[in-house]
């Protein structure tokens, strides 16, 4: 993580009420932006073969979804790693501290977790919505689609580390490892 990814003040992922995650049909790159525009960073694709990535759009399968997330700052510096395992989610820093993981919890829902303990619960809320609570049940962040242009996350308090993290990283990854195709 760069000294400035956790800077007070706004201009962050971690930092921004708001951000707007846009992705480009085909493209293996989905951008955040704050609510006035501003480029705040990217999800990427990583670690997935050329040949998988054909595969996927020729066959439209599940089988060949994006198995691991690059979550990088408006610099370019990667912040958090995302692999997915199954339906599982593991979570770690750039040089791969383990953070956390976001693992299957019931139909539509999804639990938060690092070092073994519960630290929130991602629920997915059809159609197509996500609202993600902390450990004590009090919503902390939502993210909603908006047609034709992603979807916006509104995070409703300065949340600190493991949580922040995990919330960040199911945010802007979760959506894209579980759709269809």
């Amino acid at each position: 993580m760069t000294s400035g990814s956790r800077q007070v003040g706004g201009g962050t992922l971690f930092t921004e009420p708001f951000l707007v995650v846009s992705h480009r049909a085909g493209a293996a790159e989905s951008g955040v932006r704050d609510q006035y525009g501003q480029p705040l960073g990217t999800v990427t694709e990583a670690e997935n073969g050329t040949f998988r990535k054909v595969l996927r759009m020729i066959t439209g399968s599940a089988r060949f979804r994006p198995n691991c997330f690059a979550v990088r700052d408006s610099g370019g510096s990667v912040v958090l790693k995302v692999r997915v395992h199954d339906s599982r989610f593991l979570v770690t820093r750039a040089d791969g501290t383990p953070i956390g993981e976001i693992a299957p919890d019931g139909p539509h829902r999804f639990a938060l977790s690092a070092h073994g303990r519960p630290v929130g619960a991602l629920e997915n809320r059809p159609p197509r919505d996500f609202r993600i609570t902390g450990s004590a049940g009090s919503e902390v962040a939502r993210a909603a689609e908006e047609p034709g242009r992603g979807y916006v996350v509104e995070v409703f308090a300065q949340l600190t580390d493991p949580l922040a993290s995990l919330v960040i990283a199911a945010a802007l990854t979760v959506e894209t490892a579980l759709r269809p195709g």
